[in-house]
């Protein structure tokens, strides 16, 4: 299994829109990093839902549900799209400024890359935000 970080600004679509709609196309990706993320992501990988600009903070798990397809908000055969659905909310949210903070997540792509709107996370990574959610 693979994890994985996805971004997404509480005004354009929220966790609590995830969660009444049920599933999501993950759509509009436009840069290639984050695209071949989106290819390399199978059925039942986990990834971290996270709000970005408002709230900077990791917010649930979400998984996938449908692997890459065609996005159809564009005719580019370039760009795909994959189907989350959500898997449950974090007991604590996690910050970005908790995560920056931490020396053991100083390499992790959302502090590297941070412009990135769906990145890979690391298992350690996965498991170790996993535990200061709960703790």
């Amino acid at each position: 299994m693979n994890y994985w970080l996805i971004k997404s600004e509480p005004s354009t679509y929220s966790w609590e829109k995830l969660n009444q709609d049920g599933r999501t196309m993950w759509d509009g990706v436009r840069n290639f990093t984050a695209r071949n993320n989106l290819r390399t992501m199978k059925v039942g990988d986990l990834a971290f839902f996270y709000h970005s600009n408002e709230g900077k903070e990791i917010v649930g798990i979400v998984k996938v549900v449908r692997e890459f397809y065609q996005d159809p908000t564009t005719d580019d055969p370039n760009w795909v799209v994959v189907d989350f659905a959500p898997v449950e909310p974090l007991k604590k949210f996690v910050t970005l400024e908790q995560i920056k903070a931490d020396p053991a997540l100083k390499d992790m792509q959302l502090v590297k890359l941070g412009r990135l709107s769906v990145s890979a996370v690391k298992s350690e990574e996965f498991d170790y935000i996993l535990e200061k959610a709960n703790s």
